[in-house]
């Protein structure tokens, strides 16, 4: 929401204790989003066919009509039968100051999603990637990866702050990737203890996203690989880039891409996101996707990831195309 004025004009510092103002919102959107739903569209936007394992309420039909038209599994989706799915409230003033409160709600129940009937059901998983969820899924889930040897991705981000180094060092011991932001990466060595030489002996890649400054990848053994950000346009609203970034890439991973090529896939969708508002409201064009590989990347990269890329229509024959507010 939208408030046009300025909250500080309502706020009594001497009052604080008994706060109660209200604010006019002269804008409202309601918007997609979760990392799980973003990554899963993203990647079933480049044509893959993701299966989105997370713990929503029975409000998710309309957004599982969604994921589903672009391709995402939602079959092992747990639905709550007294909780709502996970929200964010956001109010923006003027000064683009904000007020914000996060429900959980349905999210609390994913720790008891198990991860083997998923992979009976599909006939086995090619890579987990473990994303910010109720703490006690992602350490339940990344044990059973470990246990049954299931390749997976550590991703913790927004956990990261709330987690302490015993939670956080049982998020990534056994993974083949870690990813994070720069901040992120600074936070998981401060929290673990563990050096970046650490982390390299237990994860055999990491990929660290850097923003306009784009992304690094460390190989255990090799040089690292910078790959820069890719042209972006217009950009409207970084809401949501981390995660297209994230879909991107492994979708180069699925489709046998190396890590500099995947990433480079992944930087592009991250850029088409950012031209749009809201994480799951961009359209994709074949064309224009590989010119803008091209322009930023060369005509190499381009002819190399062009087999590999295949863009998803949804059942209506639009590409990506939002509905609704």
């Amino acid at each position: 929401m939208t408030f046009r004025g300025r909250f500080a004009d309502s706020l009594i510092a001497e009052q604080l204790d008994r706060i109660s103002v209200s604010f006019l919102a002269e804008e409202l959107h309601i918007r997609r989003g979760g990392v799980g739903g973003n990554i899963a569209f993203g990647m079933g936007s480049l044509g893959q066919h993701p299966i989105l394992v997370a713990a929503a309420g029975q409000d998710f039909a309309d957004y599982r009509s969604w994921l589903e038209r672009h391709g995402v599994d939602c079959e092992s989706v747990r639905i709550s039968d007294s909780l709502h799915t996970a929200r964010f409230v956001c109010t923006t003033d003027d000064d683009l100051a904000q007020m914000a409160t996060f429900y959980a709600g349905a999210m609390a129940e994913a720790r008891e999603i198990e991860l083997q009937p998923v992979a009976e059901r599909v006939g086995g998983l090619d890579l987990v990637l473990i994303g910010a969820d109720a703490p006690e899924a992602m350490r339940r889930h990344t044990a059973e990866c470990r246990e049954r040897g299931f390749r997976f991705i550590a991703d913790p981000s927004q956990q990261l702050a709330y987690g302490d180094g015993e939670l956080i060092r049982s998020l990534v011991e056994g993974a083949e990737y870690l990813l994070t932001n720069e901040y992120e990466s600074h936070l998981t060595e401060q929290k673990t203890g563990w050096s970046a030489a650490d982390i390299a002996a237990l994860v055999p890649v990491r990929v660290i996203t850097r923003g306009k400054d784009g992304a690094t990848i460390h190989v255990r053994g090799e040089e690292p690989v910078q790959v820069s950000a890719a042209l972006v346009e217009n950009p409207a609203d970084p809401t949501g880039v981390g995660d297209a970034f994230r879909a991107g890439f492994i979708t180069g991973l699925a489709t046998g891409l190396n890590h500099e090529r995947s990433a480079q896939l992944g930087s592009v969708l991250a850029a088409f996101c950012l031209e749009s508002v809201g994480t799951q409201e961009y359209r994709l064009d074949r064309g224009a996707f590989l010119q803008r590989i091209a322009v930023t990347y060369g005509d190499d990269a381009a002819a190399e990831i062009d087999p590999h890329l295949v863009i998803h229509r949804s059942h209506d024959g639009s590409t990506a195309l939002p509905v609704g507010p």
